[in-house]
């Protein structure tokens, strides 16, 4: 009886690994496919938001300056984690589609796919840190022990993204204009995103869009640690994290009920 108890016990845990090298195995191959040839490599992750805040230093500094302090560092943070954002849903919904092979093996756990479609695009974000880093020294930013609980800041906005990437991931599979109109909505709510303006420059009749804008909290959150140097406000945070964890169980039970027809919809 003992020995069936704990290989009762051990079962999960190993799966629970399987999982975990799954995972890892999974995103290593998304990064090769996406360099693979490519002179540079993994490098063009840094290269593509470099080069919008050259942009949107140029014309909001210079052309139609907007006179933020520190603008650099203010819109390489924003550009930093909605590159991240707008990456995970864009890629998630084709992460079922695009992996028909895997989805059809038995005892796949197809779970795991919407994961991999954000954990590659926290890696590239979290390559670029070293950069935002040397703006955060030689630019006026704060690198402090605020600084710290910028993982805090990334958990919520990992789990947030998930929660969506699940259902976008499952409503691609049944309705496949689903794609094109993420792209579209992503490139709406990147204007009514504060990426490159800040959010109090809002006109107040439109206060209401940007309260309801997740990410324009998190931005918020962000730029109080790497600009300001401060703790974001506590109760907003609290209350994102508690949004995330629904929006993930959410995103996750539609998943999984919408999987079980997955093949026959492939």
């Amino acid at each position: 009886m003992a020995s069936i108890t704990s290989r009762k016990h051990a079962m999960p845990t190993i799966r629970l690994v399987y999982v975990r090298d799954l995972l890892r195995e999974l995103v290593l191959r998304d990064l090769k496919l996406r360099y693979k040839r490519s002179v540079i490599g993994i490098l063009w992750s840094l290269v593509n938001p470099l080069v919008q805040i050259l942009i949107f230093t140029f014309l909001f500094s210079r052309v139609l300056p907007l006179n933020i302090p520190n603008y650099t560092v203010f819109v390489f943070s924003g550009v930093l984690a909605w590159t991240w954002f707008q990456t995970s849903l864009s890629m998630a919904s084709g992460a079922i589609v695009d992996n028909r092979e895997l989805v059809r093996r038995p005892g796949f756990p197809v779970a795991v796919l919407p994961v991999v479609t954000v954990t590659t695009s926290m890696i590239h974000f979290t390559l670029a840190l070293p950069v935002l880093a040397f703006f955060l020294i030689f630019g006026g930013g704060h690198i402090g022990l605020v600084t710290l609980f910028l993982p805090l800041i990334m958990l919520v906005q990992f789990l947030l993204t998930l929660g969506l990437a699940y259902l976008i991931a499952a409503a691609h599979v049944i309705f496949r204009d689903t794609q094109h109109l993420i792209t579209l909505g992503l490139m709406l709510m990147f204007y009514l995103t504060p990426v490159f303006y800040r959010a109090d420059n809002v006109p107040e009749q439109y206060r209401l869009i940007y309260a309801l804008n997740p990410m324009a909290h998190l931005l918020t959150a962000y730029r109080a640690i790497l600009v300001q140097g401060v703790w974001p406000a506590t109760g907003t945070m609290a209350l994102l994290f508690v949004m995330a964890l629904i929006l993930l169980g959410i995103g996750y039970a539609v998943f999984q009920h919408v999987s079980l027809s997955f093949v026959e919809e492939l």
